[in-house]
């Protein structure tokens, strides 16, 4: 069965690729969670929305991935949460709730699917975040959550 990918899906490939996949697979899971659509000649034409979409937000290369990393470890993130007494949130810091944050602080936007957490955030305090810009290129900074 040949499909579309219109999400990133591990181990089959990025948005606006084109892969054959066994036809359960696409049928039973990928089509109805809505990470790819039935290929048709139509449905080709839409690749290269998806494919410019992509581009706009992707690092380009190995050399700005490094200086997105630089920039990303050259910042301090707060991020204000909702906390009751001793620190406790009230639920937990989400990946979006990051990307923002790094955007307020004056970094680049990012992709929220590409951040790594060291698990849920549920107190105030300093973490540990990674994101994997690129292949060879993965960038670390620390999240300040801070109650608010």
């Amino acid at each position: 069965m040949k499909i579309i990918l219109t999400q990133e899906v591990s181990g089959l490939g990025a948005p606006g690729d084109i892969v054959e996949v066994k036809n359960g697979y696409g049928r039973n899971y990928l089509l109805p969670q809505g990470f790819a659509i039935s290929w048709t000649k139509g449905a080709e034409k839409q690749v290269t929305v998806i494919k410019r979409a992509r581009s706009a937000r992707e690092i380009r290369d190995l050399g700005h991935a490094n200086e997105v990393k630089d920039q990303l470890e050259g910042l301090k993130v707060n991020l204000k949460a909702r906390a009751g007494d001793g620190g406790r949130l009230f639920g937990s810091v989400t990946s979006a709730e990051i990307v923002d944050a790094v955007k307020a602080a004056g970094g680049p936007t990012l992709d929220r699917r590409r951040l790594e957490l060291p698990g849920h955030i549920k107190s105030t305090g300093s973490y540990p975040v990674r994101i994997k810009l690129h292949p060879e290129v993965t960038a670390k900074f620390d999240l300040n959550v801070v109650q608010g």
